[in-house]
């Protein structure tokens, strides 16, 4: 698989997964999830994508400081509804890492490790995302503002004349270059993801 090199420079996330270690798909629970999975489940590398590794991942630093995040054991709250804008593609993304699914979640084995109903569209938060510890109940709030990272000039008439079908291999190749750099702005700058990302106490 082809992709652009700095994807294998996004620090990667890792948790506990006590039901990946109940039933042996991993020896001792821990999963490690990197940017390039999310590119694969949400088939592309944007900047919501990117924004949304990033919500989890500063999430995450801050309810579990001293110990791995318990996945399958998280709660998110999306403000807008699953239908708004990008929301859906967010929760996607963000409920992939951390082990959240919706009704149609799995539900567990006599009680343990149910995977359902932990990530809800359209709650009334402070903030566009809300971040849960089911074990402590701590949890966070967090935004990102990606306005404050602006594309290059020229990527949107190179993005339009390539939905036209008119692009050259040259201009495509522009273009990519152009989209993947605003998105490596968000991984790889440590300054810019703090000025982007808001986070309070829950």
């Amino acid at each position: 698989m082809n992709y652009p090199a700095f994807f294998n420079k996004v620090e990667t996330i890792t948790l506990y997964d006590n039901l990946s270690e109940f039933l042996g798909g991993t020896t001792d629970g821990k999963v490690e999830i990197s940017y390039l999975d999310c590119v694969k489940l949400a088939g592309h590398s944007c900047p919501t994508v990117a924004g949304a590794y990033l919500i989890t991942k500063t999430a995450l630093e801050a309810l579990y400081s001293d110990t791995l995040p318990q996945r399958g054991s998280i709660e998110i709250d999306i403000k807008d509804s699953e239908t708004e804008g990008v929301s859906g593609v967010i929760g996607n993304v963000i409920g992939y890492i951390v082990g959240a699914a919706g009704v149609g979640g799995f539900k567990g084995m006599m009680g343990h490790f149910s995977r359902n109903n932990l990530i809800k569209y359209g709650v009334n938060i402070p903030s566009q995302i809300k971040v849960t510890r089911l074990d402590t109940n701590d949890s966070v709030n967090v935004s990102i503002d990606i306005s404050k990272v602006p594309g290059n000039p020229e990527m949107k008439p190179l993005m339009q004349k390539a939905l036209q079908g008119i692009a050259s291999t040259e201009e495509k190749a522009r273009f990519q270059e152009l989209w993947q750099q605003r998105v490596e702005a968000m991984l790889l700058d440590g300054d810019l993801a703090k000025e982007i990302i808001t986070i309070t106490k829950g």
